[in-house]
């Protein structure tokens, strides 16, 4: 029996205009999350994950612009939706943690004053109620209550990110945005912070988007994977199916460039040329001028996502028939 659908994005496009050029960020994305389920979001810097991510919750900067798409959650509309809309959505329904604790955590106030803020704001707890619910989301996340009074300058970048994560459940979210939570800390703080999303996940069944380039960390967290290129999804399905069969040259390179004690390789295999840039999109595939795989057609037309199988959808002409 599938799961219900809890966030669905449709054909969604974003752009930013400034003085110097306009930049095409999202272009078509479509991508849907279940209740309960993990799903993590891979691709290069500059893709548009965490565009994606900030659309989902209506946070994109002032000189960008949705020029299409629907996000709907819980089958509620939340393109177009005023602020008063979204104030009880951001923080309670869906929270994000952010990629730097340090901007994203406010160097003034204590951090029970500002994980008590949510409280306050989004349960109706009064001051105390909500300090004493503070120490207990701080020992949840492996904090000693007593630290309730500190400022963030006071704690480790680690230990500022189980602060953001302990803000992040705070509310007991239904969808948990996780934006490279783990990428200025050191191996062992990732490993803590990953078995900490973990066991949240499973004691409160959060949906959660990881958000990531590290593809480790998807294997290890996320039940599904979808691999972002140029602004669109352009590999989806069980990150089983996809890291062990990928269908697409980039998901192929990606994996390709990962180390493993398994291979005799001397050298990593490197994707040829760089990302696609924003303001200057290639016609046809946006990934054909770095593929070694190329066809004529592909770079005259964007393919369409097909279906491999149950668990697996691939933007790829060489696989433009399917097998389903």
């Amino acid at each position: 029996m599938e799961k219900e659908k809890l966030l669905e994005i449709k054909n969604l496009k974003v752009k930013f205009t400034t003085e110097r050029a306009v930049s095409y960020a999202l272009n078509g994305v479509n991508l849907t999350i279940h209740k309960g389920e993990s799903l993590g979001l891979v691709g290069e810097s500059g893709a548009g994950k965490t565009t994606t991510a900030l659309s989902v919750l209506q946070l994109i900067s002032k000189n960008g612009q949705y020029t299409d798409g629907s996000i709907l959650y819980n089958g509620k509309e939340l393109m177009g939706s005023a602020e008063k809309e979204m104030l009880p959505i951001r923080g309670h329904k869906i929270s994000m943690i952010f990629q730097n604790p340090l901007t994203s955590l406010n160097p003034v106030f204590t951090v029970g004053e500002q994980i008590g803020m949510v409280l306050r704001q989004h349960l109706g707890m009064n001051q105390k109620q909500a300090l004493e619910r503070a120490k207990e989301l701080l020992e949840t996340v492996g904090i000693a209550a007593y630290r309730v009074n500190d400022y963030p300058v006071q704690f480790s970048g680690g230990m500022r990110q189980r602060v953001g994560i302990a803000a992040g459940i705070a509310c007991n979210p239904e969808l948990l945005i996780a934006d490279e939570p783990t990428t200025a800390l050191d191996v062992t703080i990732q490993a803590q912070i990953l078995e900490l999303m973990k066991r949240l996940q499973k004691e409160y069944s959060t949906s959660l988007l990881m958000i990531t380039h590290n593809l480790g960390i998807i294997s290890e967290l996320c039940e599904k994977v979808a691999v972002m290129y140029a602004g669109r999804i352009i590999e989806y399905g069980t990150v089983q199916e996809v890291f062990h069969h990928p269908m697409h040259p980039y998901t192929e390179g990606l994996l390709g460039a990962l180390p493993s004690l398994d291979s005799d390789k001397s050298e990593l295999t490197a994707i040829p040329g760089t990302i696609a840039n924003a303001s200057n999109l290639p016609d046809g595939c946006r990934f054909h001028p770095r593929c070694v795989s190329c066809r004529e057609q592909c770079r005259k037309q964007q393919p369409a996502m097909v279906q491999i199988n149950d668990d697996h959808y691939v933007e790829c002409f060489a696989h433009e028939g399917g097998t389903v």
